[in-house]
């Protein structure tokens, strides 16, 4: 069965609007321990993801610049038009995603592009992980596999017998 976004998006999304103080968008940040909220838009359909803020955005465009926070709202620093991905898209389709648009997390949307969940770089690199785990785990039940099946077991190069049935 091959794994799609869908499968592997956490389906709880932290969301703000537009109007957000960035001082609440990073509470909720620290309040949920996530690195990113998704905006999403105040007028229908809702939760159509329009915006994102990571953590870095917060730093980045507002503190480094020693700018007053209390004067910024999330629609002030928000990244408009976050790419995203469908949730019905294979994981390679996010991969690439990530990579064409050079961010670590995308919002997921379904057919009619209403927000549904969040995937993080993290999230897919656990996913390969495993699946490079049971990849390895295949290699070696292959070997032991083809060991117990041979009609005759290889001879030893260092004691010169001749090969056996088993």
């Amino acid at each position: 069965m091959a794994v799609n976004v869908g499968h592997i998006a956490s389906r709880v999304v932290v969301v703000a609007q537009r109007e957000t103080p960035i001082l609440r968008v990073a509470q909720l940040m620290r309040e949920n321990h996530i690195g990113a909220v998704i905006i999403i838009e105040d007028e229908p359909p809702l939760n159509r993801p329009i915006g994102i803020i990571t953590d870095r955005d917060l730093v980045i465009e507002v503190l480094a610049l020693e700018l007053d926070y209390r004067a910024f709202t999330a629609g002030d620093i928000m990244t408009a038009n976050p790419a995203t991905v469908c949730e019905t898209d294979a994981v390679f389709d996010a991969f690439g995603q990530m990579q064409r648009s050079a961010v670590r997390r995308l919002p997921v949307v379904d057919a009619t592009g209403r927000l549904v969940g969040i995937v993080a770089f993290d999230d897919l690199v656990e996913l390969l992980a495993q699946e490079m785990g049971e990849l390895a785990k295949t290699v070696r039940n292959a070997g032991q596999r083809e060991a117990k099946t041979r009609k005759f077991h290889s001879p030893s190069i260092m004691d010169g017998r001749d090969a056996k049935p088993n």
